[in-house]
């Protein structure tokens, strides 16, 4: 298929119907690439756990996988400064997060799986770039408000998806296997409308400004200061991702409940991204950021301190609120640094939250087989998120001086 192209000028119902195609696409490949290529590994842990061999550390390890592949798909979407060649990897990725989830089911043994999650992960990274400098640039052409928080919603929005059919599918006593073929199912449901409506970037859809993008590299203190931050925020994030359901399960009281839980995680997360934007608006990009990595340290660590439905939800809700934020920010302040390119800096801080993904899952996995919880993990991960917090409130001392304009 090629690109749709639209003829000029566009009256005002036109205009906005592409954006609103243009976001939906969006949050479309959000839902096959994230939701189904990443999330459902998290929804459908502790089934695979109860059904084959997997272990908590062999599950640490798989997560793992998932998290080298993403670092990949850092680099690739990094290897090409042709955004033909983005958009057109972006259609590949598509395409792999469907075979990918299909091929969870036609084996149990551990190299096939990690290969498979190894590839999901480099569609998931990539996806999540290449989707939205795409998108974040035909915002900018194109006359709107440069901010990614509707496209973002799209994470929360595959969370409640996942969350959803594997309630569903549960429900009718559906094995491992089949459960993920139902996820290459929805993947490829979804992959049509991401296909047929993200914009090419050599479209001109609505009317330009005629002014050339001007790139404002930030100072390499600010820089190096952002990238540790972002690290920080990647494992925290990557704890309560992949494990919040299993450790949900494991609670007195909480049997059964880990998909609920999961569920308001992805419901907090569909308008938080939108708030945060309008948060950033009022009191800057690194306030925000300030703001929601303390909050999401209470989110992380609350399930250590409490097993009541009550706490398991407000710290869904907490964390959920949060986590998709910190990156929808850090990337929208990525993409007005680099707006001649955006992928350019959203893939240099996505490099440093795919470190962190690497590591906190295999040092998570491995403490909870030692220990039998998850509770060591948890305290780590806020505790991370916390010194990131830290390092946000240095670099907002710095910000005058080392940061470009960011508006």
């Amino acid at each position: 298929m090629t690109p749709s192209k639209v003829t000029e000028p566009l009256d005002d119902g036109a205009v906005q119907m592409a954006r609103i195609r243009v976001l939906l696409a969006g949050i479309c490949t959000f839902i096959v690439t994230v939701g189904v290529a990443r999330f459902s590994y998290t929804s459908l842990l502790p089934v695979m756990q109860a059904e084959t061999w997997l272990t908590e550390a062999s599950a640490g390890w798989l997560a793992a996988s998932i998290y080298i592949g993403y670092m990949c798909g850092v680099l690739l979407a990094a290897s090409t400064n042709s955004l033909a060649r983005k958009y057109y990897f972006l259609r590949l990725y598509l395409v792999l997060s469907v075979l990918t989830s299909w091929g969870m089911a036609l084996s149990d043994d551990i190299i096939v799986w990690s290969m498979l999650r190894f590839v999901a992960g480099i569609c998931g990274s990539g996806a999540l770039i290449l989707a939205s400098g795409l998108i974040l640039k035909w915002l900018i052409k194109n006359g709107h408000r440069g901010e990614l928080g509707v496209h973002f919603a799209g994470a929360g929005v595959s969370i409640v998806g996942t969350a959803l059919l594997v309630e569903w599918m549960a429900g009718q006593s559906m094995s491992w296997q089949s459960q993920w073929i139902g996820f290459s199912v929805m993947a490829a449901i979804f992959a049509i409308p991401a296909w047929l409506w993200m914009p090419h970037p050599g479209e001109d859809h609505a009317q330009q400004n005629g002014a050339a993008a001007q790139d404002k590299a930030p100072a390499r203190a600010f820089f190096l200061l952002m990238l540790a931050a972002y690290f920080c925020a990647g494992y925290g994030y990557v704890v309560s991702a992949t494990f919040i359901v299993d450790i949900v399960e494991r609670q007195d009281g909480l049997a059964g409940q880990g998909q609920m839980i999961f569920m308001w995680i992805g419901i907090a997360a569909i308008p938080a991204v939108i708030i945060w934007d309008r948060v950033a608006r009022r009191v800057g990009y690194i306030r925000a950021l300030v703001m929601a990595y303390l909050l999401q340290v209470v989110g992380i660590v609350m399930p250590a301190f409490t097993d009541s439905m009550a706490g398991a939800v407000f710290s869904a809700l907490l964390f959920g609120g949060t986590f998709i934020a910190c990156v929808s920010l850090v990337l929208t302040m990525a993409g007005h640094m680099y707006p001649s390119n955006p992928a350019k800096m959203m893939g240099k801080m996505t490099l440093a939250y795919g470190v962190a993904q690497i590591l906190a899952p295999m040092l998570t996995g491995m403490l909870a087989q030692q220990l039998g919880d998850y509770y060591l993990g948890l305290y780590l991960a806020a505790g991370v998120v916390f010194a990131g917090s830290l390092l946000l409130l240095l670099l907002l001392q710095l910000e005058n001086r080392l940061a470009p304009a960011l508006a």
